[in-house]
């Protein structure tokens, strides 16, 4: 090929227009984005499932019962715990230290609530 002239460049432009008709033909608004949402429907299929999928195994009742409870609460647990120890103020009225801030917790039916941030459960 020679070097370009006014006239040839004027084929190219014309063969130019003869790929984009084509490609238009091909591919135009629509058949793009049916083809875009049936990609993403084939990339959300896998995600979907795996998000379905029960994520534990079951459990066998029969090894459960062959094994003592590691959660059972023991006396000496709640003798060692400082927070669960009830102790006697000045006034004679049972108190246990705070968990949150340290203060006094007293004890009203039920429940133990701390005097100074609220913090409270029941026992």
């Amino acid at each position: 090929m020679g070097p370009l002239t006014a006239e040839s460049w004027k084929d190219l432009g014309a063969m130019d227009d003869d790929l984009l008709q084509k490609l238009e033909q091909r591919l135009n608004r629509r058949a793009f984005l049916r083809g875009s949402s049936l990609f993403a429907a084939a990339l959300a299929v896998p995600a979907i499932a795996a998000a379905q999928a029960p994520s534990q195994p079951p459990k066998d009742e029969g090894d459960r019962k062959d094994t003592p409870a590691p959660d059972a609460p023991s006396k000496d647990a709640d003798q060692d715990d400082p927070y669960k120890q009830t102790k006697l103020d000045e006034q004679g009225r049972p108190f246990r230290m705070c968990p949150q801030c340290g203060s006094n917790m007293y004890r009203q039916e039920k429940t133990w609530t701390c005097e100074s941030c609220g913090y409270s459960y029941v026992e």
